[in-house]
C-alpha cells in the first residue's frame, strides 16, 4: 500500500551504505514509493544496459550508480528498500550509437525518467547535453563523451498522498461551459491583490481575488497553457529570452516547478481543489505530439537516449532524421504501443491523481497519424474512447498540425470537441468588413452544423473563439494590420502574417478619439458575436479587459511585460470588462442561447411557429438567392424561445424569451425592419454595441418599424414569451 502520510516529503540525503538492490517489478513504470521502499522501472527495447543514478539533496553529487539487474517485457527494473520520497535520480542508458540505424544511446548523458512525477532544478545549458560533438565535421554522427549530469535537473521520488477531502469534479455540461484560456504566470504575476510571494504560481490561481474575477466574469472552466515540465530552448536562453508558453514538454507527469513556491505536486493539487470548491473546472493544454529534444541536432535529455527508435517517428530509409509534423523537429511515435501507453498513463495520472477535468491536445492531428495520413479512427482515439477514465473528461482537439492533410477541423470522433479555426476566421473576416460571408457566418452563429452535424456531434463540438494565446489579442486584433514581433529576435519573420485584422484607421496606439471609440465598439462586436453563438465560447485571458501585446502575435518567448497582465485598468478597460460580464451572464440565463442540439429551422407544432428565422434588413425571411449576394454585410437572426431543447422535471419543454439579433458589418447605418412574430407586436432593445456600455435597456420598437442599425454594430432585442414560465429578460 502507498504511504498515507499527509506531509509532502522534503529532499533528503541519505548516505546509503551497503545499498540493497532487489529485483523489483516491471510495473508500474517510473519511481513508485510503496511505504517501505521505491520501485524503479524504465522501458527501453533496444538498450543493452540501464544504470540508475542517485544524487545528493542538491542534485550536485552522484552518490550511487546502480546497474539495474532485471529486464521484463523490455522494462528494466529494480527495488531499493532504503530509498525514500525526496530522493533525486536519473538514468544512464547503454546501447549502440548508430544514428543511421536510428540509435543514439550515450551513457555519458544523464536522462529524465519519462514517468517522473517531479523534476527539480534548472537546466544549465552546455555542449555536454548533446550526444554528439557540436562543431565536428561529422556533426550528429560523432559521439560526445562529456558527462551532462551537472547541468541537468533531476527527477525526484514523491509520496503521492494528498488530502483531497470531499473534492469532486464540477462536471459542467458542455453546453453550459465557458472556457478561459490562461497562463499561470502571465495571468497572476502582476496582480496587485495576490500576495507577492504567490504571484505567478499555482497558488495564485487559487487565491480569492483571482477566483472572484473568474466567477464575476462567468467562467466555468480554466484552460491552463502547458504546465507539464518543459525546457527553455538553448537558442532562446542565448538571446536572453525563454520558452514562456511552455510548448516544449519533456516531463509528461511532472507539474512544472517554475510555477511553484516549494512543492509543485502539492501546490498544483491545492490549486485544483480550491478551484473545484468554487465550481470551476481545470483543463490542461497538453503537448504529446513532440518533445523538447528537437531534431537530429537537438540535445539528449530523455527519450532520445532511452530508445530513440521506439519513441520517435523516423524517416523511412533515412533513420538519422525525424519526421516532423509539428514544426519543432520531431514527432512522437504514436504507432508504438509503449508510446501510446506512456501518453495514456500520463492522461490517467492527471485525472486520477491530480483531479483535472480534461485536456486540450496541442496539434492533435499529429496524434492521429497512423502512417502519414491523418486517420480519425487511429489507435489513439480508439484507446481513449474505450478508456473508462479518460473518456469521461472533457477532450478538446487543436485539429491541425503542419504536415500534409493536417487541417482536420470537423473530422474528429464523437466525444471530442475542437478548437474551431473556421469560426475564428469567418468571424474575424466578417467584422473586418469582407463581403460574401453571411452564409458562413450563419453556420458559425448556430454551432457550425456544416462541420459537425453529419458526424453525429452536437453544437458543443465547436469550441468558438476569436483570439487565443497564439496570435493577436482581441485589442491588438482591432489595433494592428500587421504583426510587430521584433522583440522575438527573428526580424519579424516569425508568427502568422495573415491575421484577418483591421486597425480601424491607425497602426497601434493612437490619440484619435474616433478611432479609439471604434476599436472599443469592434471589441464589443466580437464579444457579442462569440457569446451569442451556439457552441462553447472560449476567451483568452485578458481579452475581457483590453490586454495588449503591442502587436506581437507570437509572444511565446516573452516572459516580461509583453505577456504579463497589466491589472491597472483605465475606464475603457473597465467598461469592456463590465460588458463581457453581462453578455456572459445573459447567455448563462437563457438556455436557448446555448442549446444541446442543432437548430433545424423546425416547425414547432404546439405553438405553430418556426424555431429560427434568418432575416434581411427588410424584415423578410432570407431567400436562397439572397444568401449568395456578395455585397451583403447585414443579417438578422430570430430565435424562438419555443425552440429550447431543455426539459423540466416532468419532461416538458422549457420555454424561453424570443431573441432578435441584428448584425451589421457595413460601415454605414442600415435601417432594419423589425419583424412581426408571435402574439406580441413590439420588441425590447437590450443591447446595442454602439453604446459605450453595450448592454442597455432601450426603447420598445414596434414590429414593422425600422431600427437604425448603426455601422459596425450588433443589436439585440427580446420579446416576452407567453409560454415561458421563466422571468423575462432583465438587464
Amino acid at each position: 500500500m502507498l504511504c498515507q502520510s499527509a506531509h509532502y516529503q522534503k529532499e533528503i540525503n541519505l548516505p546509503y551504505r551497503n545499498l540493497a538492490v532487489w529485483p523489483g517489478q516491471p510495473y508500474p513504470l517510473g519511481a513508485t514509493w510503496d511505504g517501505e521502499g521505491v520501485n524503479f522501472s524504465l522501458f527501453s527495447d533496444h538498450a543493452t544496459g540501464v544504470e540508475l543514478c542517485l544524487f545528493d539533496a542538491k542534485g550536485r553529487q552522484q552518490m550511487h550508480r546502480i546497474d539495474m539487474p532485471e529486464k521484463t517485457h523490455r522494462a528494466w527494473h529494480c527495488y531499493l528498500p532504503q530509498v525514500r520520497p525526496g530522493q533525486l535520480y536519473g538514468y544512464r542508458v547503454h546501447g549502440p550509437y548508430e544514428p543511421r540505424n536510428g540509435h543514439r544511446f550515450n551513457p555519458n548523458k544523464l536522462l529524465f525518467d519519462p514517468y517522473a512525477k517531479n523534476i527539480v532544478g534548472v537546466m544549465n545549458w552546455s555542449d555536454a547535453q548533446f550526444g554528439y560533438r557540436i562543431g565536428s565535421e561529422r556533426a550528429d554522427l560523432s559521439f560526445d563523451r562529456r558527462d551532462s549530469a551537472s547541468g541537468m535537473p533531476k527527477c525526484q521520488v514523491i509520496d503521492s498522498a494528498f488530502t483531497w477531502g470531499n473534492d469532486k469534479p464540477p462536471r459542467v455540461p458542455w453546453n453550459d461551459t465557458v472556457i478561459y484560456e490562461t497562463h499561470v504566470k502571465g495571468f497572476t504575476v502582476k496582480h496587485p491583490e495576490v500576495p507577492e510571494g504567490l504571484r505567478g504560481t499555482y497558488g495564485a490561481l487559487g487565491t480569492g481575488p483571482v477566483i472572484d474575477h473568474l466567477r464575476r466574469l462567468g467562467i466555468t472552466t480554466v484552460e491552463l497553457m502547458p504546465v507539464q515540465r518543459f525546457i527553455n530552448d538553448r537558442h532562446l536562453i542565448d538571446k536572453g529570452l525563454s520558452n514562456f508558453w511552455g510548448y516544449n514538454s519533456i516531463g509528461f507527469f511532472a507539474p512544472d516547478a517554475r510555477y511553484a513556491v516549494d512543492y509543485p505536486v502539492y501546490e498544483f493539487r491545492t490549486m485544483v481543489k480550491t478551484l473545484h470548491s468554487a465550481g470551476i473546472e481545470v483543463i490542461l493544454d497538453v503537448v504529446y505530439n513532440h518533445t523538447a529534444e528537437g531534431n537530429q541536432q537537438g540535445p539528449t535529455l530523455s527519450f532520445r537516449g532511452i530508445d530513440n527508435a521506439s519513441y520517435y517517428r523516423l524517416v523511412d530509409g533515412d533513420l538519422r532524421h525525424y519526421m516532423d509534423y509539428t514544426g519543432t523537429g520531431n514527432t512522437l511515435n504514436m504507432t508504438h504501443p509503449r508510446v501510446l501507453q506512456l501518453i495514456m498513463d500520463s492522461l490517467r495520472y492527471w485525472v486520477t491523481e491530480m483531479h483535472v477535468d480534461g485536456f486540450r491536445f496541442d496539434l492533435a492531428s499529429t496524434l492521429a497519424r497512423e502512417l502519414h495520413a491523418v486517420d480519425k479512427l487511429g489507435a489513439f482515439f480508439d484507446i481513449i474512447q474505450q478508456d473508462p477514465v479518460i473518456s469521461q473528461v472533457k477532450l478538446i482537439a487543436e485539429p491541425w498540425d503542419l504536415g500534409e492533410g493536417g487541417y482536420q477541423v470537423g473530422n474528429f470522433p464523437v466525444g471530442w470537441t475542437e478548437w474551431n479555426g473556421k469560426y475564428r476566421d469567418d468571424v474575424r473576416s466578417y467584422w473586418k468588413g469582407d463581403g460574401g460571408l453571411i452564409g458562413d457566418l450563419a453556420y458559425r452563429l448556430t454551432g457550425s452544423s456544416d462541420l459537425y452535424e453529419s458526424g453525429g456531434r452536437r453544437p458543443y463540438a465547436s469550441v468558438n473563439f476569436i483570439a487565443v494565446h497564439d496570435g493577436f489579442t482581441l485589442h491588438d486584433l482591432v489595433s494592428y494590420n500587421d504583426k510587430h514581433n521584433g522583440a522575438n529576435g527573428e526580424d519579424n519573420r516569425d508568427g502568422e502574417s495573415h491575421n484577418r485584422s483591421w486597425n480601424c484607421g491607425a497602426e497601434g496606439r493612437t490619440d484619435d478619439p474616433a478611432i479609439n471609440v471604434l476599436r472599443e465598439q469592434q471589441k464589443r462586436n466580437f464579444l457579442a458575436t462569440l457569446f451569442l453563438s451556439q457552441g462553447v465560447p472560449m476567451i483568452v485571458a485578458g481579452d475581457e479587459m483590453g490586454r495588449t501585446q503591442g502587436g506581437n502575435n507570437n509572444a511565446y518567448c516573452q516572459d516580461n511585460e509583453i505577456s504579463w497582465f497589466d491589472w491597472d485598468l483605465d475606464s475603457a478597460d473597465l467598461a469592456l470588462m463590465s460588458f463581457a460580464q453581462r453578455i456572459i451572464s445573459l447567455r448563462a440565463r437563457h438556455p436557448v442561447l446555448h442549446r444541446r442540439h442543432f437548430f433545424q429551422g423546425q416547425h414547432i407544432p404546439e405553438v405553430d411557429v418556426k424555431g429560427i428565422l434568418w432575416l434581411t434588413p427588410a424584415g423578410t425571411e432570407m431567400s436562397d438567392e439572397e444568401w449568395s449576394v456578395g455585397f451583403a454585410r447585414c443579417l438578422g437572426l430570430l430565435i424562438s424561445g419555443n425552440a429550447g431543447d431543455e426539459l423540466d422535471e416532468r419532461g416538458r419543454r422549457e420555454y424561453d424569451d424570443h431573441f432578435l439579433i441584428l448584425l451589421n458589418a457595413h460601415h454605414e447605418e442600415i435601417p432594419f425592419v423589425i419583424p412581426t412574430y408571435g402574439e406580441t407586436t413590439h420588441w425590447d432593445l437590450v443591447m446595442d454595441t454602439t453604446f459605450e456600455g453595450g448592454l442597455k435597456r432601450g426603447p420598445r420598437v414596434d414590429s414593422g418599424n425600422a431600427y437604425a442599425l448603426k455601422g459596425r454594430s450588433v443589436a439585440m432585442f427580446t420579446q416576452n414569451n407567453p409560454n415561458s414560465r421563466k422571468p423575462s429578460y432583465e438587464s
